[in-house]
């Protein structure tokens, strides 16, 4: 297990779609040591989730964890550790709202983004069982962002507005008290 470095925009790795993974892969000792790398970069970095391809590996695994409660990312609903292998997104309702959205891939901004907030999300677990979940809200938006890594594609790219690209300095400063 090591925190592994998170490449940051401008890598290769981001930018290209990540390859799924096969049945034969999820119980190999190499896959292991990936999420407990991933696992241990995520708890250093402070986020609440990391796409394989953010520490430059570029297969279709992702991580979330969410505390819950109200914190720093408002009152949301707990989500525990959870591993995502393959995942896919479907819109249920294509009604969105936005968030001020960061990434440890693009440190030091945050982006006004607009997503769909009610989605189905199907994935397989590491013993490759098949699971779905619907999420609304600010849930929707953590997983459309983290699988968005495993498209190649950033926050950034989802923005309609780039007058809404700020510095988080200036974020916590101007713009989180009017959330």
């Amino acid at each position: 297990m090591a925190v592994r470095k998170i490449i940051r925009m401008g890598h290769p790795t981001l930018r290209k779609p990540a390859r799924r993974l096969e049945a034969r892969e999820l119980a190999s000792p190499e896959m292991g040591r990936l999420v407990n790398d991933m696992i241990d970069t995520l708890n250093d970095s402070g986020g609440i989730g990391l796409a394989a391809p953010q520490i430059d590996e570029p297969v279709r695994l992702a991580i979330i964890e969410i505390g819950g409660g109200p914190g720093r990312y408002g009152d949301v609903p707990a989500m525990p550790l959870t591993v995502f292998v393959n995942p896919t997104i479907e819109v249920v309702d294509p009604k969105a709202a936005g968030y001020w959205e960061g990434c440890l891939s693009v440190p030091g901004l945050r982006g006004y983004v607009e997503r769909p907030q009610f989605v189905r999300v199907s994935y397989q677990d590491l013993n490759g069982k098949k699971h779905v979940l619907e999420l609304k809200g600010f849930l929707a938006t953590v997983f459309q962002h983290e699988f968005d890594h495993l498209d190649g594609k950033l926050y950034i790219d989802r923005m309609t507005d780039p007058t809404k690209l700020v510095f988080e300095e200036e974020y916590l400063r101007y713009l989180s008290a009017d959330e």
